[in-house]
């Protein structure tokens, strides 16, 4: 039996995650990883011990970031209270212990990043960071604090030892698949981690919780990032940077240099964006490129967003780079298909590499992640630069 550190959410993922652990025989510990920024305060709560509504002192576990012990019906959570009440509910009605921990300090790395890749005329993926950061980095680090030999989550992707190791693989619903979102896991990680719903479908994992009588078995799946709650990400961008409010305001110019327009920011443009360009062109027009040196938003028809190539940086290998097969296929946005080309790395730097698109592809947008499969297999991955 393995002690399992489980990244609880309140949702019906992670929660069936939390049966599949127990069921194979693991002493599972749940954490929440609240990082709203209104409140400091976390819970410690042990759903098998009596008095449940009391609060009590944790001996066996040390208390690791911060938390404080409070009342077990204490609601809080890093998207929405009900979440973190979920997560609870369902940790009680297992016998599992729950802990929130307060990732406050370390989330503002996530938005500054989301922040400043707009401002530098990128598209951001805070998701993806957020996953390399915290989930699989601040995680790691509590469950090391509480001696667990493994950390999981309810990512749908799947770990197949080879004879190389553990290897990170698309998940079984290919509808679901989350593997996109973890290339930036350190490869020595691997060997301690657990994807416990990635061997099945989402459907399946519906009816699993609907037959334990969870309460979260139809709840909707997270979609929208989780701290911009309302209006356009450039409204959360020009709230948390108002020293920046219009100063990358300028003009809408065609591909060939025509003004066509004026807009109030870059920030709120995203290469391979098509509505909400406040221009009328008659034809279709797109974010062809963002440029913050002269603050044009460049706008063109469909078959100016194709590219056949593209470099990349900050690579994280799950296997020896030098091994790449020759004909791979690389994914370049989060709900994305995978696309048939190569992978050239730099001959100074195996942490940057370049990409040819066997052929040319729309929206290569730089700021996201582009990650590289054989087959089922996650190699790896970096930044579109």
């Amino acid at each position: 039996m393995a002690r399992v550190v489980l990244a609880m959410s309140g949702g019906v993922d992670s929660s069936v995650a939390a049966h599949l652990l127990l069921k194979a025989g693991h002493e599972c510990i749940g954490v929440f990883m609240r990082h709203g920024e209104e409140s400091a305060r976390v819970c410690t709560v042990d759903p098998r011990s009596e008095g449940a509504g009391e609060a009590r002192n944790q001996s066996s576990l040390p208390v690791l970031g911060g938390l404080q012990q409070a009342r077990a019906d204490h609601k809080q959570g890093c998207c929405t209270a009900s979440d973190a009440a979920d997560a609870r509910r369902v940790a009680s009605k297992m016998g599992i212990p729950f802990y929130a921990l307060d990732l406050q300090e370390d989330f503002r790395r996530i938005v500054d990043y989301f922040v400043d890749d707009y401002l530098s005329g990128r598209t951001p993926n805070p998701c993806v960071k957020c996953n390399h950061w915290i989930k699989f980095g601040r995680l790691f680090d509590y469950a090391d604090g509480v001696d667990a030999d493994f950390v999981a989550t309810g990512h749908y992707a799947r770990l197949l030892h080879g004879e190389d190791g553990p290897q990170l693989h698309r998940g079984l619903d290919g509808n679901k698949d989350q593997s996109y979102a973890l290339f930036g896991i350190g490869a020595e990680r691997l060997k301690r981690m657990m994807l416990p719903v990635g061997g099945f479908d989402k459907p399946t994992i519906r009816e699993i919780a609907s037959s334990l009588g969870m309460g979260v078995a139809g709840k909707k799946d997270s979609q929208e990032i989780c701290f911009v709650t309302q209006g356009h990400h450039s409204d959360f961008v020009k709230a948390r940077r108002p020293e920046m409010v219009g100063a990358t305001a300028g003009q809408v110019v065609t591909v060939d240099g025509k003004v066509v327009g004026d807009h109030q920011g870059y920030e709120a443009f995203t290469v391979g964006q098509r509505k909400g360009l406040g221009v009328a062109m008659g034809t279709p027009h797109f974010v062809i490129r963002i440029e913050t040196d002269t603050n044009r938003v460049v706008i063109g028809p469909p078959e100016s967003l194709l590219r056949d190539h593209f470099a990349a940086s900050e690579a994280n290998w799950l296997v020896d780079p030098q091994s790449i097969p020759s004909s791979v296929a690389i994914q370049i946005r989060y709900n994305g298909s995978p696309l048939p080309g190569r992978v050239t790395l730099a001959e100074d730097d195996p942490k940057r590499f370049s990409v040819q698109f066997d052929s040319p592809q729309k929206a290569v947008a730089p700021g996201q992640a582009a990650v590289v499969y054989d087959d089922e297999r996650v190699l790896g991955g970096g930044w579109i630069q």
